[in-house]
């Protein structure tokens, strides 16, 4: 499964204005929720709770929020990025910069878990990480995520 293949450009976030972790978790969940059709708090309230489980901010200035609802029909991506850095909690204690957040279905445990293998391998790709701190808008987004997930 290609990362384009399940990111919609309005949920393309390339200035984020959040301050802190929730308020990226907001900030994000937003677009996302209403592609999804589902309650914006009902998606921040699961995302969260799958924080306190342990931090989805994986280090080298990357975070993946995830999380799974009940009443979704179709796995949904959004993309954030935050020029300043938040405080996510990461695991090397440095600012994050870079965002993917996904919500499956609560049922969809093989897909959830594809997704973010295949995004995480995207971003240990140096080059790739340094081009997605430089986009200025989400069509330069979506030109730089269709060559790099072409690649692999």
């Amino acid at each position: 499964m290609k990362i384009t293949e399940v990111l919609h450009k309005e949920a393309i976030l390339v200035d984020l204005k959040a301050n802190d972790k929730k308020g990226v978790l907001e900030e994000l969940s937003k677009p996302v929720s209403q592609i999804a059709g589902i309650k914006q708090q009902d998606l921040v309230r699961v995302l969260l709770e799958r924080e306190q489980l342990g931090s989805t901010g994986i280090g080298g200035g990357i975070g993946i929020p995830h999380g799974k609802l009940k009443n979704l029909d179709n796995l949904v991506l959004g993309f954030g990025l935050s020029r300043k850095g938040i405080d996510f909690d990461s695991m090397d204690r440095r600012p994050t910069h870079i965002f993917f957040l996904l919500v499956t279905p609560e049922n969809s445990t093989g897909l959830h878990l594809k997704v973010l293998a295949r995004i995480s391998r995207l971003l240990k790709n140096d080059d790739f990480k340094e081009k997605l701190l430089q986009i200025s808008d989400a069509e330069e987004f979506l030109n730089e995520i269709e060559q790099v997930d072409y690649e692999f």
